[in-house]
């Protein structure tokens, strides 16, 4: 009886959390993540380094479950990067039915912490997809990222958002203030490509292909640039 008036104290307090609004360190408005069904999608959840000691979670409002960071299973796995102050949830396998919302949370004492509240809408077709979900290249490189939408956002608004600094490029726009160059070229069909010159180490994190309300995560790695070493002969 203990055991169950805990979980509903559980239930309602998130559900008061998100009436009276908790803080929230990323605000994107447009966070629906559009997947195939069937297909799987690993979402980044940052959180303040003032919270890397702390138990962080993924909350499911479908099946009313929370799980730990570092917890593995067939179709779900969290795990925590206290270097990145970022833990990922990966989801496998999904299906129509997990349609719905979900939840970052960071435990900070009484009550949790929410730093992302993603959307996810899995659909046979879906609005948003990517080529590839991780994309690497070299320091002082180039990486290229494909974002494929639906006939149904042709005219909405296309971006390529940088997920840590909320930091969007548009398309047709070319943006050097973190010392690379972004590149959105749009085929007013069914997608746009976004090339990045000019890489720094810096630039390693997760971004997304967004469009109008919809988007889709990529993680990229930069990696230093290999020197060729000369040998005394």
């Amino acid at each position: 009886m203990a055991a169950h008036a805990k979980t509903n104290i559980f239930y309602i307090s998130v559900g008061l959390w998100l009436i009276l609004g908790v803080e929230c360190e990323f605000g994107w408005s447009n966070n629906t993540i559009t997947i195939q069904t069937g297909g799987s999608v690993t979402i980044p959840c940052h959180y303040d380094k003032k919270y890397t000691p702390q138990r962080k979670y993924w909350y499911s409002e479908i099946d009313k479950n929370k799980t730990y960071t570092n917890t593995t299973d067939e179709n779900l796995s969290v795990i925590d990067y206290p270097d990145q102050s970022l833990f990922t949830v990966t989801m496998r396998n999904l299906q129509d039915n997990q349609t719905g919302s979900y939840y970052c949370f960071v435990e900070t004492g009484e009550q949790s912490t929410l730093t992302y509240e993603p959307h996810l809408n899995i659909h046979p077709a879906p609005g948003v997809s990517v080529m590839s979900s991780s994309v690497s290249g070299h320091e002082g490189g180039n990486i290229s990222v494909q974002c494929l939408y639906s006939s149904g956002y042709q005219n909405e608004v296309k971006q390529w958002c940088r997920y840590k600094d909320q930091r969007c490029y548009t398309v047709g726009r070319t943006d050097t203030s973190q010392n690379s160059s972004v590149q959105i070229s749009d085929d007013g069909r069914s997608s746009f490509t976004v090339l990045m010159t000019g890489l720094r180490l810096t630039d390693s994190g997760w971004y997304f292909c967004s469009v109008g309300n919809a988007l889709n995560p990529v993680q990229l790695t930069v990696t230093k640039a290999e020197t060729d070493t000369v040998k005394d002969t």
